[in-house]
């Protein structure tokens, strides 16, 4: 196509620095890599966006959903927003008419879409021929709640006004001895209101500055109790949060939030902003089954949904269906709640466990559980009470959703239908990072 003149007006895709909670959902899910961050912001390409929206629904703060008139020619480069603390002031009418533009509706206004982009992939299910293109493991997620879920509340206390939770617990759910330590902590909210659902997550604000001298932002973690507390009947959540010394490249570093959160002691306060999350929900309907897919701490919405079902199942009130789950770490030293895991009766929950770096061992990952156990995985497939939940490192997600694919297609289940059915009825929900 034509490139636009340098009068012609785009609406500028951006993210609001002030709200983003840097959960990277959006870079994740854009299908065609106009998200990139660095150490601060979260920014969009001008010349790489082409508007398809696939950011805006998963985004659980809304920080995505941002635009602006812009005179193509004085576009907000990414170096420019990665610099900003708060979005720029839509341009005024004068301003626009600087550069030649008359209104910003004057016909003039052009979709953000770079030349050579590439396109949006086609939906799930449309049976489109995928050709070369690269398997899009995102297109298969959910965006919308199961239809039994409970309604969520969410953006409570933003970051202009978070609320303060007391430290009640914190201790070290990987065995200890090893470097990698993962805590579970324990915040209590007192009389101050925090309805949170399993599934959903909440910010953590770390005092002080960052190098720059800007104040550190908040840090997103999943909530790893149910609704009722991680104590029965109190105001209180717990998280699963791993201590972060190193980056993905091996390199020495300090996370500012997670090394806070690990080191808070009982009595200490912190500040918390959310709840975030209306989508990665539990069903809640009779006899309905829930396959849960995790690495590491992305156990915590898993620990949660676990936790409401076994409580519910108590009480004798519930009739629940089966619960599976398969969990993969480096080592058994390394799987966050090993012990509390192995007490669970066998009729409950389903587990299975992969290790990656046990010495001696061959690699073990959860998608080669899951083609172990492909029978009884494609039984669950078939039955339209079954949600699939996938939470844990981006690098997980696109090797999970081919198993279930495979698994899929050797029960002679088409996976372009019953993939498109998962999205569509909030089915298979998938947050990685």
């Amino acid at each position: 196509m034509d490139m636009a003149t340098d009068t012609q007006v785009i609406k500028q895709h951006l993210i609001d620095p002030e709200i983003c909670i840097r959960c990277n959902t959006c870079e994740a899910t854009c299908p065609v890599g106009a998200i990139t961050h660095d150490d601060r912001n979260y920014v969009v390409r001008a010349d790489v966006c082409n508007g398809c929206m696939a950011c805006i629904s998963p985004c659980p703060t809304g920080s995505i959903d941002n635009w602006r008139s812009m005179p193509l020619a004085e576009a907000y480069s990414i170096e420019a927003q990665l610099t900003w603390d708060e979005l720029p002031l839509e341009l005024s009418t004068e301003q626009l008419a600087e550069h030649g533009v008359s209104t910003p509706g004057d016909g003039a206004i052009v979709a953000p879409t770079a030349p050579n982009a590439p396109a949006a992939p086609a939906a799930p299910g449309s049976g489109a021929a995928s050709g070369d293109t690269p398997f899009d493991s995102a297109a298969f997620g959910a965006t919308l709640p199961p239809w039994s879920a409970a309604h969520a509340y969410t953006k409570l206390y933003g970051p202009k006004r978070p609320t303060t939770a007391t430290v009640t617990g914190n201790f070290n759910c990987t065995e200890a001895g090893f470097a990698s330590e993962t805590h579970h902590i324990v915040l209590d909210f007192g009389a101050m209101p925090f309805p949170v659902l399993e599934g959903q997550s909440i910010g953590i604000v770390p005092p002080g500055v960052d190098a720059h001298g800007r104040a550190h932002v908040a840090r997103q973690y999943s909530v790893a109790s149910p609704r009722n507390g991680e104590r029965a009947g109190y105001n209180n959540v717990s998280l699963t949060v791993k201590r972060v010394t190193e980056d993905h490249q091996g390199k020495a570093v300090r996370g500012a939030a997670s090394n806070f959160v690990c080191d808070l002691k009982v009595g200490d306060m912190c500040a918390v902003i959310g709840p975030f999350g209306s989508s990665f929900l539990m069903p809640n309907h009779p006899r309905s089954n829930i396959v849960m897919i995790c690495t590491g701490t992305g156990s915590a919405p898993m620990r949660a949904m676990t936790e409401w079902r076994r409580r519910l199942r108590a009480t004798a009130k519930f009739e629940g269906g089966k619960l599976m789950l398969f969990f993969g770490a480096r080592t058994q030293q390394e799987l966050p709640y090993f012990g509390p895991l192995q007490k669970l009766p066998h009729d409950f929950i389903d587990v299975n466990l992969a290790f990656s770096r046990t010495p001696g061992q061959p690699r073990r990952y959860v998608q080669d559980l899951m083609r172990e156990r492909a029978a009884d995985l494609a039984a669950l497939l078939k039955d339209a009470n079954t949600f699939i939940y996938v939470c844990g490192l981006k690098s997980m997600e696109q090797g999970v959703v081919l198993a279930l694919r495979d698994v899929a297609e050797a029960a002679g289940l088409a996976w372009e239908t019953l993939g498109g059915a998962l999205a569509r009825e909030g089915r298979l929900h998938l947050e990685t990072y």
